[in-house]
């Protein structure tokens, strides 16, 4: 099997089977994608804001040491001062030129300039995007380039959700109005 993330969009890009996979962001969006690769083979580990106990993946304390020991990265933090352009030249070199960096988190995520500069030099092998640190904007670099997939971050519309959108507000409504807990609070750290 071959694959590439975009949301829940899945493009053949790479081989996937016993593919070393670090996630970097280990929440809500990060735990679904770990568990769509599980019955693929994936080797999985991640970086998070902290190591979770209960979860059997290998935990790496930092990005750099997540990069240079898997063969994709996915994206799927928060975007924030401390994570703006986490995933820096540094990072992109450990990857190395055979690494895949998967980004369905925000654009700012990703040093842009450096990363069009490591898949042109082969620095990095490729990337699949779906958001960019200027949106609409995209590098017009990137439309020439064979090892890139883009995507338009279209999580939100497909079928079905908007829908489900609508109904987890209404159910968060009747809980807050009810004074019981929110169901899908939004956290401030």
């Amino acid at each position: 099997m071959m694959l590439c993330f975009c949301d829940d969009t899945l493009f053949f890009l790479l081989q996937l089977s016993g593919k070393r996979v670090g996630i970097l962001g280990l929440g809500s969006i990060g735990s679904l994608i770990a568990k769509r690769l599980e019955p693929f083979g994936c080797i999985i580990s991640y970086n998070s804001t902290s190591q979770k106990q209960s979860i059997p993946y290998l935990y790496y304390p930092d990005v750099l040491s997540l990069a240079a020991n898997n063969d994709v990265i996915v994206l799927s933090c928060a975007l924030n001062d401390q994570t703006r352009h986490i995933v820096n030249r540094e990072v992109m070199e450990a990857l190395g030129k055979n690494g895949v960096i998967i980004n369905v988190g925000r654009g700012g995520l990703i040093d842009e300039k450096e990363m069009v500069k490591c898949l042109v030099d082969g620095v990095i092998g490729g990337a699949g995007l779906d958001v960019f640190e200027k949106e609409p904007g995209v590098p017009v670099e990137l439309f020439g380039l064979d090892n890139v997939v883009l995507s338009p971050h279209a999580a939100m519309e497909t079928p079905g959700s908007l829908d489900n959108i609508a109904q987890l507000a209404l159910a968060n409504l009747k809980a807050l109005f009810a004074d019981q807990p929110l169901i899908s609070p939004v956290r401030l750290d």
